[in-house]
């Protein structure tokens, strides 16, 4: 794939104070080479990060997302936050894939203190992955108001996600192989597909809905699902009140 040289991608960073950011501030004191492609923010830990903040950076238009921590092992606190921030990453890249954004927009790493020049390559290795991919949107042929659409959809169901992830995927492993291997399973990404697919399409449709009354089969068009889909999703709605159907006009409205 070609490097997009005319293309400068907008990236957000959320850098660990111990670590991460003390190594971008040593590789600026050192003086070393990188794109200035990412606008940072300082949490006080990795682990501190959450889906929403990066679910509203991609939102906003930003081309990809930078995580970065402690090595694991080397956390500052004592609950370890980077393991949080291990298990939030590979969670949130299943979302995107999803929603058919490419979850190699979304990035983790481990620099210490007194790897700036780690810092300054991994920075550089990035920005070129996202040039190669072109700003957000493109790459995955999906239009800016889509992408919004997509994100809010998701947006709206973090407290249901972060109910599925405490109940169900909540693990802890000593490596990123583990967790890697975990994420990446059969029965992880079925159980993603299950319990949140359903709930997703629900989500959006409701905001198609409560933008203005639409028959099933606009329904379907819009959002690319077979219409006994959309049925079966506004037969449910309907029971538990959240919507109803204007059978005079053969619409739907939210209640």
């Amino acid at each position: 794939m070609v490097v997009r040289h005319d293309f400068e991608p907008r990236i957000l960073g959320f850098l660990c104070n111990w670590c991460c950011y003390a190594g971008a501030d040593l590789a600026g004191v050192s003086r070393y080479q990188y794109p200035p492609t990412m606008k940072i923010i300082r949490v006080m830990c990795s682990g501190r990060v959450d889906l929403a903040f990066v679910l509203r950076a991609f939102k906003n238009g930003t081309d990809g997302v930078f995580i970065g921590g402690c090595w694991l092992g080397d956390c500052h606190y004592l609950t370890q936050g980077n393991y949080d921030a291990l298990s939030m990453m590979h969670l949130c890249k299943l979302l995107l894939k999803h929603i058919g954004i490419n979850p190699v927009r979304l990035r983790l790493e481990w620099v210490s203190a007194s790897e700036g020049i780690r810092f300054a390559e991994v920075v550089t290795s990035f920005t070129k992955e996202l040039k190669e991919l072109g700003p957000l949107g493109s790459s995955e042929e999906i239009d800016r108001d889509g992408l919004k659409f997509k994100l809010e959809a998701v947006n709206n169901l973090i407290p249901y996600i972060k109910l599925v992830e405490r109940e169900r995927l909540r693990v802890h492993f000593d490596t990123e192989e583990e967790y890697e291997e975990y994420f990446t399973s059969h029965e992880v990404t079925g159980l993603i597909r299950e319990l949140i697919g359903d709930k997703l399409a629900m989500s959006q449709i409701m905001l198609l809905l409560r933008e203005k009354p639409l028959p099933t089969e606009e329904i379907s068009d819009i959002l690319d699902i077979s219409p006994s889909e959309v049925s079966r999703h506004l037969d449910s709605s309907t029971r538990q009140g959240l919507v109803r159907f204007n059978e005079s006009r053969n619409l739907f409205t939210p209640v």
